[in-house]
């Protein structure tokens, strides 16, 4: 599923009556991926992995506006579903976040487990369930709503 070429993230697809739902949406996005504080994982680095769920999820044109954000070209190599990761830690996250973007109902108390081993604090494994609760949340919108825009021409 492609986005229409003139649409940034989505969102901007929403009826002008519902730009409401599009300015929450992107408070949520700029809160979760340029937080104050980003813990453990570097604003380049959740752009980056921002950019590898929405090509996971199939979503042609959402990636190139996180891959645009990142200056580390070592990191954005990052965006690339089939790139394992840089570090043995990393491995693990980048895991953990391909199977909650592709299958999240086969997520299990292990794999926080795994997660935890591999050195992640508890707040970030907070905060990459929340990069992926959002990121799941935009591509379903902008997934539906490319399809009302398509069906509309």
């Amino acid at each position: 599923m492609d986005m229409p070429p003139d649409s940034r993230d989505g969102f901007d697809l929403l009826p002008k009556a519902r730009s409401d739902i599009a300015q929450m949406s992107r408070k949520a996005r700029d809160s979760v991926l340029s937080p104050a504080d980003p813990g453990g994982w570097s604003i380049d680095w959740r752009h980056a992995v921002a950019a590898r769920i929405c090509r996971l999820h199939g979503i042609g044109g959402l990636d190139a506006g996180y891959l645009a954000k990142v200056a580390d070209p070592a990191i954005a190599g990052l965006a690339d579903p089939t790139h394992k990761g840089r570090d043995a830690a990393e491995t693990v996250v980048l895991a953990f976040m391909d199977r909650v973007a592709t299958t999240p109902r086969e997520i299990v108390a292990g794999d926080i487990t795994a997660l935890t081993a591999a050195g992640v604090a508890e707040p970030d494994v907070v905060r990459l369930c929340e990069m992926a609760a959002f990121l799941a949340y935009q591509c379903r919108v902008a997934a539906g709503l490319a399809l009302i825009a398509g069906g509309a021409q």
